[in-house]
């Protein structure tokens, strides 16, 4: 049921705007507020659709109570109510974030087209936070461990800041996870976040592979190529594996950190890149700079947050939730009944020694499901878990 705030000094156009809109539709609520700092109490107090909000009052005029409705509750549209002389100042209020103004006295469908406007965004708003939060649950950090905690903990702080983060860890401990949540917590999220495995990519091809390339800069440059630096323009970029990146990419990517500028490879046109970096890594990068295979400044430069991601071994109280989120998120991916692993299975996987981190027990949970009976017995896990 939307509901609905007017905030006007003049009770007979209260009136007029409550039973308008009121008749409209049974499912509008509509409450009334007879001045902007009663106005400003109900919106901190309850949650609106829509609030209509007179420009000339006393105590608290309607430009203060945009401003200050914008920072308490920034997703609720609200629209201005504006007489003949407020015209000029009700145009303003939309460069300060107000959905629309509606003249006095006020016309009908105007009026009646505004609220649904208005209403219609407030639910697209909504929507889509709910869509943000489901895309947030592929990469669902599962786990109540103190190390975990502390990480979702770092993520909640650093997310909405443009902080340069590199994530350690073991193979398989889920740094990438991190990455993603880092991302999608972020206001870059509504931009693309791209993943580089810098491992994957044979170290002559690493540079045109983040930076692009013109046209016959090498040996098979049939056309000119935009790199990923560009893909990743007002988003987030992944360094994934960076420890194992050629010395001459590291300059490169520390002249973008520096700089905010790239070339191409075989250019020397400076492009602008607005991008976050998040960089992770398996490898001691300390020992890489003592031995001069990365570079120290670079390493400051990315290091400003550091996230570890601890192994499965460290974090062993975190098995059964994880064994739990496995088992439905595989058997709903093969379509299988969710099957049940006894208290005997459970305190055996905890007692293993997960060399492979979170991807090896997630290799044995869907090993298990597949070949174990409706309940998976210690039995089961040490005929099927290959360990």
């Amino acid at each position: 049921m939307p509901k609905i705030l007017i905030i006007e000094d003049e009770a007979a156009i209260r009136r007029v705007l409550s039973k308008i809109i009121s008749e409209e539709s049974d499912s509008y609520q509509v409450e009334e507020a007879e001045d902007g700092l009663l106005g400003i109490e109900m919106i901190k107090n309850n949650d609106y659709d829509l609030v209509l909000c007179d420009i000339k009052m006393p105590k608290m005029d309607g430009v203060e109570v945009l401003e200050k409705a914008k920072k308490i509750k920034p997703e609720i549209p609200i629209v201005m109510i504006s007489g003949h002389g407020d015209l000029d100042t009700a145009v303003n209020t939309m460069r300060l974030g107000a959905f629309d103004y509606i003249s006095k006295p006020p016309d009908l469908n105007r009026l009646l087209n505004t609220v649904r406007n208005a209403l219609d965004r407030k639910n697209l708003i909504v929507e889509n936070k709910r869509l943000k939060k489901k895309v947030s649950k592929s990469y669902q950090m599962v786990g109540e461990s103190e190390a975990i905690s502390h990480i979702k903990n770092i993520i909640e702080k650093v997310a909405a800041t443009d902080a340069r983060v590199l994530i350690t860890g073991p193979n398989g401990t889920g740094k990438e996870l991190v990455a993603h949540w880092l991302h999608e917590k972020s206001d870059r999220a509504k931009a693309q976040m791209i993943e580089v495995n810098c491992a994957a990519i044979p170290s002559e091809l690493i540079e045109s592979e983040l930076f692009g390339h013109v046209k016959g800069s090498f040996t098979g440059a049939n056309k000119e190529r935009a790199g990923k630096f560009e893909a990743a323009n007002k988003g987030t970029i992944f360094l994934d594996e960076i420890g194992d990146m050629s010395l001459s990419a590291q300059a490169k990517v520390l002249r973008a950190l520096q700089e905010n500028k790239i070339q191409r490879v075989g250019s020397d046109k400076d492009i602008k890149v607005d991008v976050r970096i998040v960089a992770a890594t398996n490898k001691n990068l300390k020992q890489e700079i003592a031995e001069g295979r990365f570079r120290e400044d670079l390493y400051h430069r990315l290091a400003v947050i550091l996230i570890n991601v601890p192994s499965l071994n460290d974090r062993r109280d975190d098995i059964p939730l994880l064994v739990d989120f496995f088992t439905a998120k595989i058997s709903q991916e093969q379509g299988t009944p969710v099957k049940r692993f006894s208290s005997s299975a459970i305190k055996l996987l905890q007692e293993y020694d997960w060399t492979g981190n979170i991807r090896e027990l997630r290799n044995v949970v869907e090993r298990l499901i597949i070949l174990g009976e409706n309940e998976v017995s210690s039995n089961d896990i040490k005929l099927f878990a290959n360990k």
